[in-house]
């Protein structure tokens, strides 16, 4: 992959504890992609393996073609897990001490600074000390931090974290905006209904391990297909049906997972029998749908 940043291999333990298992993904410029699992599935380690925070075991990290070395990472904009402003400094003051210590020039820093924070709705606190912004607003903060010098890679932990859906909306279009431009956008986050909506492809990670990625359409051809059916009769005719298995039941019927022998006609002739038929179609499972089939219990 010669655009962008590619990951090749990667291994990272911790003592006996393995954190990434051999992983590989990739992302483009003008490219969303999120790194999807539960506590300890090897995101953060990832995404410091890429920053050089850690050196891996094993494997590669490219960028634009080449090992990925400390002038590009100069350049990544980064938001780690944990967060990293200086409570007692100014806004306004902050954003542009960061993008001077990225290589902007005064004037051009602030100028970048003034931009930014109005765009993220922060031009009325530019004078605030960072404590004494509200979370939502330290996050919003921390984000222009990472993408004041308009990085062509942003490696974002877990940047949604505790925002109110007002402040999701808000970045998750900005983010969207600054993709457009070709900055190659990494995120984690365990809110896969955003992730969903928001990146291009989706990375699934479980014990540093690399389960699943690709598109949401990519990723749907892996899931057991799903059938939902309303019948006006009681749900004990789906029993006659085998290899056919009942996942849920509301007011808009009984949704099915279909074994793949099973002939969709045989389970619509069974329906029939049972009583008229309002409603019969498969239906698209959602990320969440997808990450609970592939997770390990």
């Amino acid at each position: 992959m010669a655009h962008g940043l590619s990951v090749t291999g990667l291994h990272h333990s911790f003592g006996e504890r393995v954190a990434l298992d051999n992983i590989d993904f990739s992302v483009s410029g003008g490219e969303i992609v999120g790194l999807v699992g539960r506590n300890g599935a090897g995101k953060t380690t990832a995404m410091r393996a890429i920053m050089g925070i850690i050196k891996p075991k094993r494997g590669t990290i490219r960028w634009e073609g080449h090992p990925v070395d400390l002038d590009d990472r100069r350049r990544f904009g980064y938001m780690p897990e944990e967060r990293g402003l200086y409570p007692q400094m100014r806004l306004f003051e902050q954003v542009t001490y960061f993008g001077r210590i990225h290589g902007l020039d005064s004037e051009t820093a602030k100028s970048s600074a003034h931009r930014l924070l109005q765009r993220l709705r922060l031009q009325d606190r530019e004078l605030d000390k960072i404590v004494a912004l509200s979370h939502g607003n330290q996050q919003r903060a921390q984000l222009a931090v990472a993408l004041t010098h308009e990085p062509p890679l942003a490696i974002l932990d877990e940047p949604f974290s505790g925002l109110d859906p007002e402040a999701v909306d808000d970045l998750s279009k900005y983010l969207r905006d600054t993709a457009a431009k070709g900055t190659a956008v990494l995120l984690s986050s365990h809110q896969l209904e955003l992730v969903e909506r928001l990146c291009d492809r989706t990375v699934i990670l479980d014990r540093g391990r690399v389960l699943a990625q690709g598109t949401l359409a990519e990723l749907r051809e892996r899931q057991t297909r799903r059938l939902r059916v309303h019948v006006e009769a009681p749900p004990n005719w789906v029993k006659s049906v085998p290899g056919v298995k009942v996942i849920s039941e509301d007011a808009d019927g009984l949704v099915l997972v279909l074994e793949p022998h099973v002939d969709p006609q045989a389970i619509l002739r069974a329906a029939q029998v049972a009583g008229p038929v309002d409603h019969f179609a498969f239906e698209a499972g959602s990320l969440a749908d997808l990450y609970r089939e592939l997770l390990p219990s």
